[in-house]
């Protein structure tokens, strides 16, 4: 089996770490004291640790018994983890998080919760009786250093086995689900029941749509009508659980580390989509930040909107008398409360909690004690969803302007890129080094010209025949000038040449920055330049001629 493709990425960890760093920052300071002072987590989720801010990306895997979960993770690892077992009858009995760790190790549950660099902390609510049934399973697999897996109880049917639980599975599941950026919903091609509790289970994740994949496992055992017919069933049933207007993707497969797909006549079409998903699992690490920053922009909205119904419904409560009375009819006519709210504060109607939650949590809640508004935290909020949050997702190419390479998108690419490479790949550019320098150069515009650049780039030592040749490289644009990206380019060519790297006549696609891609051909070279589908060519001499030796 060919290993996948999960090799370094400078750029990315560099992007993800500072990332987060600014995330936990904001979080602390100004979403945080508002969380604590409305008793945010008693209503939502808890307050947020560093570790859950800093987390590796998560896969929820979900389904009946025996659909295939613990073997998909290790199909995807390419190993067995502790504590995994596999077989035909009912066999993982406990929530296990699959993490990457040097060597084989088992982490009771108890254990793992009070471990403040692991992100579990928040599952000492529901309790011993389910952290007797949760473990971390850590192994040295190069696959989990980047992605981190859940791997669920296998759900049977039947009253009983939701009884004989010590825990609320579907809360557990919609704990597991804010904190994932990806669900996977397992099934077998021969079985595509769905029993009351995982029903229940795929109902605790509605509001996280956009994480949820289907996965139709062992499809590989039916013939292509039979096929036909299983993904057409598995389409109706879920069409009656899941309540979206959209139709959900549904991935073929058969994810396991056996000998091949078996029926050759859906062999490449089982193939095309086991692909496709890799795909997507495999571009979680590159995204991750950016996930990180969308997850806490609805958390900071729902804060918000948490705030001002307590301090709402605090309000509407007499002075002294006829508290109680006063709090039971507020509680009843909540949903009548929440329409003068959205009139009053202008709050679209999908930023409102569940009612029913609500009323229930409510009922054992004094509303006398609920804080006053406070304006200045609220002005807080809406900075930092008007201003820091935008701020911070200009770090990210978000115009669709990154064409992927093959190197990024082919999850059976070579096992590690050789080092005499690595340069070539516009990914290992420390661009956040070299940003540092080129502030300083007073861009105009976001770009600096030729005059401005000169000398720092002469401070290279290099012939300034070199340096022409480097900068029409650079140049991708051909205005004269360079922006960050461009600066950033010049400067590693710089760097590699001084180390002995040639510098290329022809600018390695690769090497392209992402938001140069795909308005130009690969014709880029140190003479010239040609537009995709005009012909012309177009060289702006204004700033290389600095360069020239006199």
């Amino acid at each position: 089996m060919k290993r996948l493709n999960v090799a370094d990425n400078k750029d990315t960890d560099v992007l993800f770490t500072s990332s987060i760093d600014a995330l936990k920052k904001l979080y602390k300071d100004k979403i945080k004291p508002l969380e604590t002072l409305t008793r945010f987590g008693d209503f939502q989720s808890q307050v947020l640790t560093d570790a859950d801010l800093g987390a590796k990306p998560m896969v929820l895997l979900l389904g009946q018994y025996s659909t295939g979960k613990t073997t998909f993770i290790q199909y995807l690892i390419e190993r067995e983890f502790p504590g995994s077992f596999v077989g035909a009858e009912p066999t993982t009995d406990r929530f296990n998080a699959v993490m990457y760790g040097q060597e084989d190790q088992i982490i009771p549950g108890h254990s793992a919760v009070v471990q403040e660099s692991l992100p579990y902390r928040g599952l000492e609510k529901f309790g011993s009786g389910f952290m007797s049934k949760f473990q971390a399973s850590l192994c040295p697999a190069p696959l989990l250093e980047k992605i981190s897996f859940i791997d669920t109880p296998g759900v049977l049917s039947g009253e009983k086995q939701r009884i004989g639980r010590a825990y609320d599975f579907p809360s557990l599941v919609s704990w597991y689900a804010e904190r994932s950026d990806m669900i996977l919903l397992l099934f077998d091609a021969h079985k595509l029941d769905i029993s009351d509790e995982f029903k229940s289970a795929i109902e605790s994740l509605k509001g996280y749509d956009d994480k949820i994949k289907i996965v139709l496992n062992k499809a590989d055992k039916v013939s292509a009508q039979q096929l036909l017919r299983v993904y057409g069933a598995l389409m109706f049933n879920l069409g009656r659980v899941i309540k979206s207007p959209e139709v959900m993707r549904v991935y073929l497969g058969s994810f396991w580390n056996g000998t091949g797909l078996q029926n050759p006549d859906t062999e490449k079409l089982l193939h095309a989509e086991m692909v496709d998903l890799i795909k997507e699992l495999l571009m979680l690490p590159k995204n991750a930040a950016i996930r990180k920053v969308n997850d806490l922009v609805k958390r900071a909205r729902t804060t918000k909107v948490h705030a001002l119904i307590v301090s709402h419904l605090r309000s509407e409560m007499p002075a002294v008398f006829g508290r109680d009375s006063k709090q039971a009819e507020l509680i009843k006519n909540l949903d009548k409360e929440f329409n003068k709210m959205e009139r009053i504060y202008g709050i679209p109607s999908g930023d409102f909690p569940d009612v029913e939650k609500y009323r229930s949590i409510l009922k054992v809640q004094d509303f006398s004690k609920f804080p006053k508004l406070n304006p200045k935290m609220i002005e807080q909020l809406d900075e930092v969803l008007a201003v820091d949050f935008p701020k911070l997702l200009q770090r990210f190419p978000i115009d669709g302007s990154h064409k992927p390479t093959q190197y990024e998108l082919n999850p059976f690419a070579i096992d590690e890129v050789d080092e005499s490479l690595r340069w070539t790949l516009f990914e290992h550019i420390d661009r956040e080094l070299y940003a540092q320098t080129f502030v300083t150069l007073g861009p105009v515009d976001g770009k600096i010209t030729g005059a401005s650049a000169k000398p720092i780039l002469q401070q290279s030592g290099l012939s300034n025949d070199l340096l022409a040749k480097i900068w029409r490289l650079a140049d991708i644009d051909r205005d004269g000038k360079l922006d960050s990206d461009e600066f950033s380019l010049a400067m590693h060519l710089i760097n590699s040449s001084i180390k002995g790297f040639p510098t290329p006549d022809q600018l390695p696609e690769t090497l392209i920055p992402h938001s140069k891609r795909g308005g130009y051909d690969n014709q880029i070279s140190g003479t010239n330049l040609k537009r995709s589908g005009s012909g012309k060519k177009k060289l702006s001499l204004s700033s290389t001629s600095l360069f020239k030796s006199k």
